[in-house]
Order: C-alpha cells, then sequence, then structure tokens
C-alpha cells in the first residue's frame, strides 16, 4: 500500500491536509505538523498548528477565524478580563476544555503524540495527526525589537516588529516523534508533500530537526511543495511581510531556493507563472494549478491534482532506472 507524509503548518496547510485525507486512507497517510508555535499559557500548552488540523480535519474550525472552533463561546475569556488575566491569547471555552485535557493528560505521563492521537479520536479524526517531535522546539523570531518567542511575535505585536531572521530552540536536541520516524522509513513511501504552509515558521520548524533535509534529499520518492503564494502573495499570514524584511524577492522561485536541498516538484498556481527564473530551473520540476482552496471540493481537487503529479514523478523516475541498468 502506498503511503504519504505531509508536512503542515497552521491554516493554510491544514486545507490540504484535509483534502488529502479525503482521498487517502487512514493507513495511507501522516499528517506530521510543526510544533514550534507551542507555548505555555496560563499553565496550559498551547499547540496552535496541531489544534488547527486536528479541528480543520474534524470539521469543527472556525472557517471565518481561521483558528478555533467554530460557534465557540467566550465566557471564560470575559471573565479573565475582569479579573485583570492575559487575554491577549484569546482561548474560547471549547478550545479551553481541549487545552485543560491536553494539560492533564501530559501531566498524567502522556506523550504530546499520545495527547494528539487522544485528542483526535474522541473528535472522530480517523488519519494520523502526528506532532514533529515529542521534545518541546520553540521558534523564536528575531526583530528590530529583540528576540521574540513566536506567539508574542505573531498574536500578541501581530506581526508588526521588523523580521531579521529566525531560530529553533531546542531543535538540535529534539528527536523526530515515532510516527514521524516510522512514516519516513516506511519501505511503503510513495511521496513527501510539503503542505502550502510558512517555509520560515511552519516548515522550517520540522525541517531543523536532526537529520530531516538530509533524509528528504535521500529519499527514494519523490518531495513536493504546494508554494504558499498566489499572484506574488501569500494567501494568509505574515509571510510576504517576513520575506520583503529579509531581503528575498516574494516569489515562488524563492520558495524553491528554500528546499533546493530536496524538492523535486513544486506545484505553483498559474498566476505565478511569470517567475522565469524558476520555470527554467532543470532541477526542480514545476506544475501549475489553482492552489487557492476556498471550498472543501477545492481542497480535495489540490490533493487528488498533487498525488496525481507525485506518482507521475515517481512512475518517471522508475522508467529511467529501468532504462539506465537495461543500458549499462
Amino acid at each position: 500500500m502506498a503511503k504519504y507524509v505531509a508536512l503542515c503548518g497552521g491554516v493554510g496547510g491544514a486545507k490540504l491536509a484535509y483534502g488529502l485525507a479525503q482521498v487517502l486512507s487512514a493507513d495511507e497517510l501522516t499528517i506530521v505538523v510543526n510544533t514550534g508555535d507551542d507555548f505555555e499559557h496560563l499553565g496550559l500548552l498551547i499547540c496552535p498548528d496541531l489544534d488547527t488540523v486536528v479541528y480543520t480535519l474534524a470539521d469543527v474550525a472556525d472557517a471565518k477565524k481561521g483558528w478555533g472552533r467554530a460557534n465557540e463561546s467566550w465566557s471564560s475569556q470575559e471573565a479573565l478580563a475582569r479579573l485583570g488575566g492575559p487575554v491577549w491569547f484569546q482561548l474560547g471555552d471549547k478550545d479551553l476544555a481541549l487545552h485543560l485535557y491536553r494539560r492533564s493528560l501530559l501531566d498524567g505521563g502522556a506523550s504530546l503524540c499520545d495527547v494528539t492521537e487522544t485528542i483526535a479520536k474522541a473528535l472522530g479524526v480517523k488519519h494520523s495527526i502526528v506532532p514533529m517531535s515529542d521534545d518541546p522546539v520553540r521558534t523564536i523570531v528575531e526583530t528590530d525589537e529583540g528576540d521574540l518567542p513566536f506567539q508574542t511575535y505573531f498574536v500578541k505585536r501581530r506581526c508588526e516588529p521588523r523580521v531579521s531572521g529566525f531560530r529553533f530552540e531546542g531543535a538540535s536536541l529534539a528527536r523526530l516523534s515515532s510516527p514521524f520516524e516510522a512514516a519516513l522509513s516506511t519501505p511503503d513511501l510513495a511521496g513527501v508533500i510539503l503542505c502550502p504552509s510558512n517555509p520560515f515558521v511552519s516548515i522550517g520548524p520540522i525541517l531543523a530537526l536532526p537529520g530531516v533535509r538530509d533524509r528528504l534529499h535521500a529519499c527514494n520518492v519523490p518531495v513536493l511543495a504546494v508554494a504558499p503564494f498566489v499572484g506574488g502573495e501569500a494567501v494568509k499570514g505574515p509571510l510576504t511581510k517576513m520575506m520583503h524584511e529579509l531581503g528575498m524577492s516574494v516569489s515562488v522561485g524563492e520558495i524553491a531556493s528554500l528546499y533546493a536541498d530536496f524538492l523535486d516538484l513544486l506545484v505553483i498556481d498559474p498566476l505565478d507563472e511569470c517567475d522565469h527564473d524558476l520555470l527554467r530551473k532543470d532541477c526542480v520540476a514545476v506544475n501549475k494549478v489553482k492552489t487557492l482552496m476556498t471550498t472543501p471540493d477545492e481542497r480535495i481537487a489540490l490533493a487528488r491534482h498533487v498525488l496525481a503529479c507525485v506518482e507521475h514523478h515517481r512512475n518517471n523516475r522508475q522508467t529511467a532506472h529501468v532504462v539506465q541498468h537495461s543500458t549499462a
């Protein structure tokens, strides 16, 4: 049975993960999620990307906000404000229940992988959604106001400070989670898909784990990324701003360069085909299709297209291998 690994951040990545989960069976897909955004708040472990992916696949995400639960209530947040507590990071009542339960399970000795599986199953999710690591990794944004934990930069400061770089505290000592390790090691692996997530703060922490880049480079299956741009602009989030401040062009070519050591295929929106420098590169195959996912059907359509691209590339690679050996 062909199996796939999807590397995923929050909102944008979760949309493609949803599409892939509609097309592939639970045995065929492992969704590996960034935990660099995680942080402690009010004594609770907040896992924004993990929760966004779980909520999205469970069909309980707030589609308008792009985060949190649909049909949420805010009584606990209002009570916290009256007490003078920190309300810059919003936790709705349903969301708070999940965080309280996570805290109790972690305090009872469960790993983050175990907790995530328990919560996902309770919400009816059949596919494997796994943290990139059970060890803590924390994204630090280097800015003109000093080093800021990611959620401070992203939520509290609303991405206003000017970015000069990123680092991932704990990444060099962190181990891949057991399901992530198993998914990369399976002999049935057919492809690795990088969802359209921010390459710096969503995919970057996953790639910063020891050996991940080398393993993607050495694997014998296609590695495909979906560019998180449409028409030269990030669909959501601070990616466009970050790239400008880092002195980079906001282009799919730059995305390809960030993954150049292991990337085989890049799927881009037709609105970005003017990036001629990328299209002339022989090292990365480029495929054009509508990548904006505004409906569930569009998520599924993109997922089917991505999987077809991976299969086509894999078949071409196998044919070339056979030809090479037959002529040797």
